[in-house]
């Protein structure tokens, strides 16, 4: 049986309470609507306009869930044609902030998973320091009979500045008939063709950002990150802290996945900020901001809603979410070895995960629950409530980010490398997932615990 959240000794909530409430949020629906038209939101937006887009979904969200949950003392018809709108708004302007959010979580479990190191200190600066603590590079390829051999400075790494070419790796890639390499010198190598080589560092954090390198089978990174090695040395010279790693310092796979991640979740970001901005401007928008304009002011209730008590609809909302957590595996959540969360994970179709739509309806139902209780309680709810939301948004995030990583690795004509290394980045998020499945259950209990 459910616990009740409400007091049952307090006196019921009159339908004036929800007629404050929504005027309150259809005014910061119409002061965020101004304060985005001031701050303008180009193909550039600035922050004051990114806010206020937030500000809109907030202020649109609220007053569409409350339009939901207390429905019996609200205009029937009205309120049927208000909340899809406001839906429509909401979902619109949050497609933007989903990409960037998603790229930015994808690309920092890039860099966790890679294991990028800082640079130990080189130069003259450094004198013999530099060369006992710099690991040992790999000597380079064999030269053919009667040549001298190429030789490496000690303390180089990377490739020589201004020139192309790769850094010699210890195991040879497959021969795939790739013409033309070079040695460590920058010079075209005499003879019989060597077979290309890997690269233990690939484009630097300007090649992945543009996108500008090619992921082919069978073709190798020309970019280098020399210019990021000699900043990096310069500033542990100088004696100052060691910058963060950049995208230059991921393997090959990792560096490619970035890049193909990047210029996937990019163009959506950018055409999702195009329709938020037709959107916008549109008669359909501008329908929906008269109608939260008259509804600043006047909120059309029901014949029913005299003397109506709301306790009992946010009762409801209560009830609903928790027949839908009691319906979750909450004994299974968070476990590292969750065998149902690994079913169909091979599967072809591009679809959602199967176990995942039930916490994403408990996700709605939780939002829809704590707007309720923010108009009986005047805008107070459990700060339980809201770890237990946050945990849920985690889990929201890690599986768009899972599908994301999968539907790159769907991409034809990639290298096994990057596959690979979508394959761990899926793997990792989907472990976020379970993480924040555990999360949510020790929220929950807590919640349970405080409404006994």
């Amino acid at each position: 049986m459910a616990q009740r959240h409400l007091d049952p000794t307090a006196g019921p909530v009159p339908a004036d309470a929800l007629a404050g409430y929504l005027r309150a949020q259809a005014t910061e629906f119409l002061r965020a609507l101004r304060l985005h038209r001031e701050t303008g939101a180009g193909a550039a937006a600035s922050e004051g306009s990114v806010e206020a887009a937030r500000a809109l979904r907030r202020a649109a969200r609220r007053v569409s869930g409350s339009l939901h949950t207390f429905q019996p003392v609200l205009d029937p018809d009205w309120s049927e044609a208000m909340r899809p709108e406001l839906a429509w708004v909401s979902g619109t302007l949050a497609l933007e902030h989903a990409h960037a959010s998603r790229l930015q979580q994808l690309l920092l479990a890039l860099h966790r998973l890679s294991g990028a190191a800082p640079f130990p200190p080189q130069g003259p600066a450094a004198g013999t320091t530099a060369r006992t603590a710099a690991p040992p590079l790999p000597r380079d390829r064999p030269a053919p009979a009667g040549s001298a051999p190429a030789t490496v400075p000690a303390g180089a790494t990377g490739t020589a500045p201004g020139r192309t070419g790769t850094a010699p790796c210890d195991t040879p890639a497959p021969a795939d008939g790739t013409p033309g390499t070079t040695d460590t010198a920058g010079r075209a190598t005499t003879g019989r063709t060597t077979p290309a080589r890997a690269t233990p560092v690939t484009a630097g954090a300007a090649a992945v950002r543009t996108g500008t390198m090619t992921d082919a089978p069978g073709r190798g990174s020309t970019a280098t990150a020399a210019a990021g090695t000699r900043g990096s040395a310069l500033a542990v010279a100088a004696g100052g802290a060691v910058p963060a790693p950049d995208r230059g310092n991921l393997t090959v796979g990792a560096a490619k996945a970035g890049a193909l991640l990047d210029r996937q979740l990019t163009l959506a970001r950018t055409r999702a900020h195009s329709t938020a901005l037709q959107a916008l401007g549109s008669s359909r928008f501008h329908a929906v901001a008269d109608k939260v304009a008259v509804l600043a002011s006047e909120v059309p209730l029901s014949p029913a809603a005299a003397g109506a008590d709301l306790r009992p609809l946010a009762d409801a909302a209560r009830d609903r979410l928790t027949d839908a957590v009691a319906a979750l595996p909450l004994l299974t959540a968070g476990s590292p070895y969750n065998a149902e969360a690994l079913i169909h994970g091979l599967s072809p179709d591009p679809a959602p995960h199967p176990q995942d739509a039930p916490w994403h309806q408990v996700r709605l139902l939780l939002r829809l629950h704590r707007y309720a209780l923010e108009v009986v309680h005047a805008g107070r709810h459990p700060g339980s409530l809201l770890d237990a939301g946050e945990a849920l948004d985690r889990h929201r995030d890690a599986a768009e980010a899972a599908a994301a990583a999968a539907q790159a690795a769907r991409t034809p004509r990639i290298a096994p490398a990057t596959a690979y290394a979508l394959g761990v980045l899926h793997a990792d998020q989907r472990h976020e997932v379970e993480a924040a499945r555990y999360a949510f259950q020790r929220c929950w209990q807590k919640e349970v615990i405080g409404t006994l």
